[in-house]
């Protein structure tokens, strides 16, 4: 009703924004010169143009026993007109940002002419990217996105050549000079020569002047800076100061609301604030102490020894330098913090078994936030945290204090989380420092369940990281059931795999082995015929040595043998008596039974003629004049 925001989601995101305060969500979406809503507790009624006499009298008229926060209102269509809602835009185009401010009902389009007078770039050549619902055209109104108040995009002009190399040399070689700063503090009249190199930014010259004169970085008024440097962030080699030497003078900045005492001090960086009621602030140093004493830690200390160098190369290096230095200040009673990259805890942390994944918690450190040294040495080292973190998260930690370390973690924070996380950080005030981020990571994406500020007390925090770990526990028991599953797919799946392996190889195995059958047979029945052949060739030659057979009517006296086979087949042959027992076997051997495999055997009286010398006539053996024998294969 008041601020006409239909959509739940935008309402939800605002709430959450401003950490569920629903007067500041409400004026936040309401310009502040239109009036400030009030809720019962704080005033009566609720001013702007929106609420006219008429709005007004109709929250006098509301039931008095309601229990809502805030009262009644009907807004009537006859006079209440909504005012018309403001989005903030800061767009990244390589080095720059740009901030635009427009109406809901104007459209993408509106935004690129707006971008082209500030970047020089035709609107035709721009991709406007980072819209949450994908890529829109230019006539696309604003307020059919339901687009959260504070919004962050970036310009592509893939059509556009990059810079000239000339012009990244240049400054390439004015980072790598040395620049000579004379710095006058009006209050003292006193000169410093400071030493810079290119790469330094105006941030660090404004601490280091800090050091010498004990001004605040926000108490500080300069003098001398070019119009180019307009952000504490650029180096002195980009804002544009005069190469050797550039003279700039500081002093102190007048508070409207400094009290007397406060002005005599002139020396204080914190301040004490009451929660309950409005009164002035008060300087720390009035009761003896600087901001670093409050909490037991010199801020001299603090100054000298940081918590992580700036511009690290390696993540893992830095993080040892943190823990080191945390454990000098505060003890070594604190979170277990992981040593190395924030891609190496993401992979500790959830590319494991389902079982053994565990929540990431990013401690984010400040030194200058006045909330930090509370929170670490009576939250972050209590027993009970530090048990439960070591148990169900892994912890990595990053020091925001230097501007180059806050810049690189922005980077990893949006390339991991995305660009409304990031500028969720990067809207966080210093005094709202240290945070906590609590980290789940799902199947595709990185979700950041919770940012814990530095105002909060043991139970809270407790109470903030086991609700963490319900939403954790809940998800990690689907992914071990969705795992378990996965895993009995692929062990069935093995299985089935090594029974066709084995079968394949039982059959590889039988087909070799017939194979190998095979070829030993085919071995053997070559061996057989060449045998054969051999025998072959041998019976041949010896039938053809034989001496012929003798005739019947040979005047010469002849034998007559008659030869069983072992198959019962009978043959004969006469031979001379003269001729020499040597004759038979051959003989017998053309016949196929060479004499190497069979013997040939006498009948009356029974004897193994092969036995006898083969030199000798038939006569002489008494196979004459006639004689029956028949072969007998050899053992």
């Amino acid at each position: 009703a008041c601020t006409g925001i239909e959509n739940i989601d935008e309402a939800i995101t605002l709430l959450e924004q401003n950490n569920w305060d629903l007067v500041a969500a409400i004026n936040g979406v309401i310009p502040q010169e239109n009036g400030i809503l009030q809720s019962e507790y704080g005033g009566e009624t609720l001013h702007g143009p929106a609420y006219g006499p008429t709005s007004h009298s109709t929250v006098a008229s509301s039931t008095p026993s309601s229990s809502s926060a805030f009262r009644h209102v009907v807004p009537s269509r006859q006079i209440v007109e909504r005012q018309p809602r403001m989005l903030d835009f800061r767009v990244e185009y390589r080095d720059r940002n740009v901030d635009v401010v427009l109406e809901d009902s104007s459209t993408v389009g509106d935004i690129k002419h707006i971008l082209e007078n500030e970047l020089q770039i035709p609107a035709s050549k721009m991709l406007l990217k980072g819209w949450k619902t994908g890529d829109v055209d230019d006539s696309t109104v604003l307020k059919t996105l339901h687009l959260p108040k504070n919004n962050s995009l970036y310009v592509l002009t893939p059509d556009l050549p990059l810079p000239s190399s000339s012009h990244s040399g240049a400054l390439q070689e004015s980072l790598n000079q040395n620049f000579m700063l004379i710095v006058t503090h009006r209050e003292v009249q006193r000169e410093y020569n400071l030493n810079f190199s290119g790469s330094s930014t105006i941030q660090e010259v404004k601490r280091n002047v800090y050091d010498l004169t004990s001004i605040p970085v926000r108490h500080q008024l300069w003098e001398g800076w070019p119009p180019s440097a307009t952000d504490d962030s650029m180096t002195l080699a980009a804002s544009g100061v005069t190469f050797p030497c550039h003279r700039l003078t500081v002093g102190r900045r007048s508070s409207p609301v400094q009290t007397r005492e406060q002005s005599e001090e002139q020396c204080t960086d914190v301040h004490m604030v009451s929660d309950s009621d409005g009164d002035d602030f008060e300087d720390a140093t009035e009761f003896g102490v600087d901001d670093g004493e409050m909490f037991g830690v010199a801020s001299s200390a603090l100054r000298k020894s940081p918590m992580m160098p700036e511009n690290a190369e390696n993540e893992g290096d830095a993080l040892l330098q943190f823990t080191a230095e945390f454990s000098s200040r505060y003890g070594d009673c604190h979170p277990v913090y992981f040593i190395g990259s924030l891609e190496a805890a993401f992979q500790e942390a959830f590319y494991g078994k389902a079982r053994d994944r565990k929540l990431l918690a990013i401690y984010l450190h400040h030194d200058e936030s006045v909330l930090t040294n509370v929170f670490c040495s009576q939250m972050l080292c209590a027993e009970s945290i530090v048990s439960y973190l070591s148990q169900n998260f892994i912890t990595w930690a990053w020091d925001m204090t230097k501007e180059a370390n806050r810049a690189r973690f922005l980077t990893m924070c949006t390339r991991h989380f995305g660009s409304v996380v990031a500028q969720t950080i990067r809207t966080q005030k210093t005094d709202q420092f240290p945070l906590f981020l609590i980290i789940m990571g799902k199947r595709s994406s990185n979700e950041v369940l919770n940012v814990i500020q530095g105002n909060t007390t043991v139970d809270e925090l407790m109470m903030r990281l086991m609700a963490a770990m319900e939403i954790f526990s809940a998800q990690q028991q689907e992914d071990i059931k969705d795992e378990d599953e996965r895993e009995a797919r692929e062990n069935v799946k093995r299985e089935q795999d090594e029974a066709y392996r084995i079968s394949l190889e039982a059959d590889r195995a039988k087909r070799e082995a017939q194979e190998r059958e095979m070829a030993e047979q085919f071995r053997l029945e070559q061996i057989r015929k060449e045998q054969e052949e051999e025998r072959e060739a041998i019976r041949l030659s010896l039938e053809q040595s034989l001496p012929p057979e003798p005739k019947e009517e040979s005047t010469e006296s002849v034998s007559k043998l008659r030869i069983r086979t072992p198959s019962g087949e009978f043959f004969e042959r006469r031979f001379l008596a003269s001729s020499k027992l040597q004759v038979v076997f051959d003989f017998v051997a053309s016949k196929g039974y060479p004499w190497e495999e069979y013997k040939l055997l006498g009948t009356f009286p029974r004897r193994d003629v092969t036995q006898l010398d083969p030199n000798k006539s038939l006569l002489e053996v008494k196979l004459y004049p006639q004689e029956t024998l028949f072969l007998e294969a050899k053992e």
